[in-house]
């Protein structure tokens, strides 16, 4: 079954919308799908049709190109977009970074970038993760000193999705060395500005549909008013928006989850063993059993948070909570669904291979497993 309609954070405009996405996928991103994994990545025109189609930034204003929708328009977005199984980074740019902008840019950075990202014309990305540093953003190594009228950035990150073919890139670097959380800041960097090079495309275990590259900063210098927001504020900036970022990796995760699940019942309907269905056996009930139950929670949960996100009222915690138990849960029910197909679950013409591959990383980015318990951790010991 696709993703259940009767949901207590939607209404009958959002149905709407969710019926335009999935006849736009099934248009544009399905008969292509199998080309963007091969190459590594979506081709640019695909991206650019998801803008003409309303499915970029929905929530960026109407003054700077938008249509100022709540996030449950990203929510449907993501959804969809994760139960076909690919993760483009649509939702790195409507659900993370366009927020940046709106929340922190000057009016004339929001003119001259959220147009563009809201049609498609500009993609973005956004670069944190350096060899050695993670999950821990007070470890990077890459700078930006002051130079007269200039910023001047040293330094290189990795693991940067759309970081190939972006055309602007929102970097995160030390202005202050000795000021630990509050000597980092957020700057803007355009594709072409002299001495930004990117790397090579990461050959990555899963997601192939997201370009992932390194990026390497020597001497590029750019103007004052390239700052995004205030200098030394870059790490809170960070934290304010990482719930919205990992909930929207939590929806992909319970999206993820369904897919592989329905990939699962339907084989189990079809094979026979020892002549019978497998999904006669009662092993093969008892696993589906318990999953469809999992997931009849997990969407329940979801629709909570997704409530508290539009009405940005979720916390930090909740965030942390809902990033870890619905990408431990994918990662838990795609294995065993894997499982369940036996050596066809290894070969990678049938699609809950790629889903199981996909579903690794979940719990990695935007916070690992462990430092997301941390968190969660150390605030019930408050």
């Amino acid at each position: 079954m696709p993703i259940p309609l009767e949901r207590s954070c939607y209404d009958s405009e959002h149905d709407i919308f969710r019926h335009s996405v999935r006849t736009f996928f099934a248009r544009e991103l399905l008969p292509n799908i199998e080309r963007f994994e091969e190459q590594r990545e979506v081709d640019r025109g695909f991206w650019n049709a998801c803008g003409q189609a309303g499915l970029l930034c929905p929530t960026v204003p109407e003054a700077y190109g938008g249509v100022g929708l709540d996030f449950r328009y990203n929510a449907i977005v993501t959804e969809e977009l994760s139960y076909v199984g690919c993760y483009a980074s649509m939702p790195l740019q409507s659900d993370i970074i366009c927020d940046y902008f709106v929340e922190f840019g000057t009016e004339a950075q929001k003119q001259r970038y959220l147009p563009g990202m809201v049609d498609g014309s500009v993609v973005a990305a956004i670069a944190m993760t350096e060899p050695a540093a993670g999950s821990d953003l007070k470890g990077i190594r890459t700078t930006a000193k002051r130079d007269g009228s200039d910023w001047v950035i040293n330094g290189s990150k990795t693991y940067i999705s759309s970081g190939k073919h972006c055309d602007v890139v929102l970097v995160l670097a030390k202005t202050d060395p000795d000021g630990g959380a509050r000597g980092i800041s957020l700057f803007i960097v355009d594709n072409g500005t002299p001495g930004f090079v990117k790397g090579r495309k990461l050959d990555k275990i899963g997601q192939h549909t997201a370009d992932t590259s390194e990026m390497f900063f020597e001497d590029v210098r750019i103007p004052a008013e390239n700052l995004l927001g205030e200098e030394g504020a870059g790490f809170i900036q960070v934290m304010k928006m990482i719930p919205q970022e990992r909930v929207s990796q939590a929806i992909m995760g319970q999206a993820g989850a369904q897919r592989a699940f329905d990939e699962a019942l339907a084989f189990a309907r079809d094979r026979k063993v020892f002549g019978e269905r497998l999904l006669d056996m009662q092993n093969t009930r008892f696993v589906l059993a318990n999953h469809a139950t999992s997931l009849e929670v997990g969407w329940a949960h979801l629709d909570r948070c997704i409530a508290k996100m539009a009405s940005k009222e979720l916390t930090n915690r909740e965030a942390s909570m809902a990033k870890l138990w619905h990408t431990e849960m994918q990662w838990a029910l795609t294995d065993a669904c894997l499982q369940l197909h036996g050596g066809a679950g290894y070969m990678n013409e049938y699609t809950i291979a790629r889903l199981w591959r996909d579903a690794r990383v979940q719990r990695i980015y935007g916070g690992t497993s462990e430092i997301l318990r941390e968190i969660i951790g150390r605030e019930l010991a408050r």
